[in-house]
């Protein structure tokens, strides 16, 4: 801890105020040194006495170097008095002060022991990038110090977040540290008319590297962009003389080591938004910015989260400019034009992502919860829908022991559904949350198909020993279902051969509501409601029952774009399983009248209907009345005067 950083400054100040006040909001820079040197000013005051600091980084890349710096800095290796857990990687032991962790794990260790035994302080590092766990676990802190532990410490640190509202609202005393940045001269450069991205970088790099020196941080939206855009810059002589490495969460340790060192060559480092904050990269005095990122949506089309790529924010922007004047003054050169205006901030990740997950955790708590911004009702009561499907909640809402054993399991709800059901079938459950997850092992002319089987069988092939044009991916597929068997800790070996239908059972425990019956026309009628097409499919032409588990398109375009075939003897016995018969009443347009009939449905798919008379105590007004509203005067069938 030699080197001078910013945050030195105001730690005495920071620590007072710790020892005398419950919240505290840490306005920080990045590069200011909040993310290492905070926790290890921490470790000796009084009041912690010798419980541990929990660290939230928001990125498990982040979350590991940070433990790895903060373990250098002490002369120790990661485990002992620092340590992180993250997806798949524990590092802490019994001596272990220090954890740094992703923010999902945190409402889960809430949840299992509000009390939080043994832990002195929790400190929400870059808050300011508002992730739905991270609002999720800050909320159920705030309830569980309230209750249970006043004593609990709780410290919000942000580079760019308004600190005076996260302050007033907590209510928390507010601690502000100064920057340490050099000028930064930044550029625009406009992208010409249909120029794909690749090509814009290659032009910026043709640009900024002849009369500049230090290392070249690129900001990317993702992991394939950024391979696109390596393969662009390799036949580019300036870049010759320069190693090309990526950066982004899924590289292996030593690669990411590679890139969080100081090298004797000059460096074009590729990243994702991994780099524009938590992470200290050395030696970078120039940035290309996209001004791309991937965020979570909440797609209705699979019924879950996915990431799209959006526009940044002015805020996210200025972080990513401030990258190159770390050591000197630097250039910024950003790939959009000038007059192009961006929203002032990112939006917090609660109004637009799935909330599965959160309304689930609310359920398993029970009670409410103080927000700095609420979800969404609508958004919440859909998410709620969809857990009564899965049976994670009764009738009343209220969470059932399925439920509880979803909520522990750290993934969503619908993939932790099949999971846990999944019985013997565990291992290939973990094929499929693998495929689900990682690149299409297809080759591109095989990619049209929409059956899952045959990319299940290309991963049993090269398992077997087969090569092919798509080994990487393939590897990639059983590096994470490897993952998924290890944390499930599953015994089983990976199954060699399976009934193809039980792919589509499994899948069905997480999509219910997308068990879908063959009707007219090729087209499929859905549980939830809907009808979709089905593509040209070698497969699965002709299934009488699947689970169409991602759909394109919407109303009478709807598409099934992947899909896993079911036992038609399976789905009829499911079916029937979950049926429920009620009586309704209904407006006939034709007849003017209203019409009573008795309909046995699963959800909102009516598997029988047939019309009743009327009876004395049906109560028909309501449904009169709604239907001349829907007809309107021109429609009824009387004289209005």
């Amino acid at each position: 801890m030699s080197i001078s950083l910013p945050i030195d400054a105001v730690l005495p100040e920071l620590l007072q105020v710790l020892a005398e006040q419950p919240r505290v909001v840490l306005e920080a820079p990045p590069g200011a040194g909040k993310t290492t040197r905070v926790p290890l000013a921490l470790l000796d005051q009084p009041w912690v006495q010798g419980g541990r600091i929990l660290l939230l980084e928001p990125r498990r890349l982040a979350a590991r170097a940070a433990a790895e710096q903060m373990a250098r800095s002490l002369g120790e290796l990661v485990g002992e008095t620092v340590g992180y857990r993250i997806r798949f990687d524990v590092r802490c032991g019994p001596s272990t002060r220090i954890e740094v962790l992703t923010e999902g794990l945190l409402a889960r260790m809430i949840q299992r022991d509000p009390e939080l035994p043994g832990v002195a302080a929790i400190l929400f590092d870059e808050f300011h990038e508002r992730h739905l766990q991270g609002d999720l676990g800050l909320a159920l802190a705030l309830e569980a110090q309230a209750e249970l532990r006043p004593d609990l410490r709780l410290l919000l640190m942000s580079a760019t977040l308004d600190g005076q509202r996260l302050a007033d609202w907590l209510p928390a005393q507010r601690v502000s540290s100064p920057g340490r940045s050099f000028p930064v001269h930044i550029e625009q450069q406009s992208p010409l008319r249909d120029e794909p991205l690749p090509a814009q970088v290659r032009r910026a790099c043709a640009a900024l590297l002849p009369d500049s020196d230090g290392d070249v941080l690129v900001f990317l939206p993702g992991k394939a962009e950024i391979e696109r855009c390596r393969r662009a810059l390799e036949g580019l002589s300036l870049t010759r003389e320069m190693d090309l490495l990526p950066l982004h969460g899924e590289l292996a340790l030593e690669q990411q080591a590679a890139v969080l060192q100081a090298a004797p060559r000059r460096r074009l480092i590729l990243a994702t938004n991994v780099a524009e904050s938590s992470l200290t990269v050395p030696g970078v005095r120039n940035v290309i910015d996209s001004g791309l990122a991937r965020e979570p949506r909440f797609d209705p089309q699979r019924g879950m989260s996915h990431l799209v790529t959006v526009r940044i924010s002015e805020d996210s922007a200025t972080q990513r400019a401030g990258r190159a004047g770390r050591l000197g003054p630097g250039r910024c050169l950003r790939l959009w034009a000038a007059e192009e205006r961006l929203e002032l901030a990112r939006r917090p990740e609660m109004l637009s992502a799935d909330l599965a997950d959160l309304a689930l955790q609310l359920a398993l708590w029970g009670g409410p919860l103080r927000w700095l911004d609420a979800p969404p009702p609508g958004a919440l009561a859909q998410a709620r829908d969809l857990l009564l499907g899965l049976g994670a909640l009764d009738a009343q809402e209220r969470i059932t022991t399925l439920g509880r054993q979803l909520a522990d399991s750290g993934t969503h709800p619908r993939l932790a559904a099949m999971l846990v059901q999944a019985g013997p079938h565990q291992a290939l459950a973990c094929d499929l949350l693998a495929l689900l997850d990682a690149r299409d092992p297809l080759s591109p002319e095989q990619r049209h198909e929409p059956d899952l089987l045959p990319r299940w069988r290309a991963l049993q092939r090269w398992r077997g020993g087969q090569r092919s044009a798509s080994d990487r991916a393939l590897q990639a597929l059983e590096q994470l279902a490897r993952q998924w068997r290890r944390r499930l800790r599953v015994a089983q070996p990976p199954p060699t051969h399976t009934d193809p239908a039980l792919l589509g059972e499994l899948l069905a425990l997480a999509w219910p509501d997308r068990l879908a019956q063959r009707g007219s026309g090729g087209r499929y009628r859905l549980l939830q409601g809907q009808q979709a097409q089905l593509p040209d499919s070698e497969t699965l032409a002709g299934a009488a029952w699947l689970v169409a588990f991602d759909l394109s398109g919407r109303g009478a375009d709807m598409r099934i774009r992947r899909a896993a075939a079911v036992d038609a003897g399976w789905a009829n016995a499911w079916v029937a399983a979950r049926a429920q018969t009620e009586r309704v009443l209904r407006f006939d347009r034709a007849s003017g009248s209203v019409e009573a009939s008795v309909q046995t449905r699963v959800g909102r798919f009516v598997l029988e209907r047939r019309v009743v008379p009327i009876q004395p105590e049906d109560a028909g007004l309501p449904a009169l009345l709604q239907g001349l509203a829907e007809l309107g005067p021109a429609g009824w069938p009387f004289d209005a005067a």
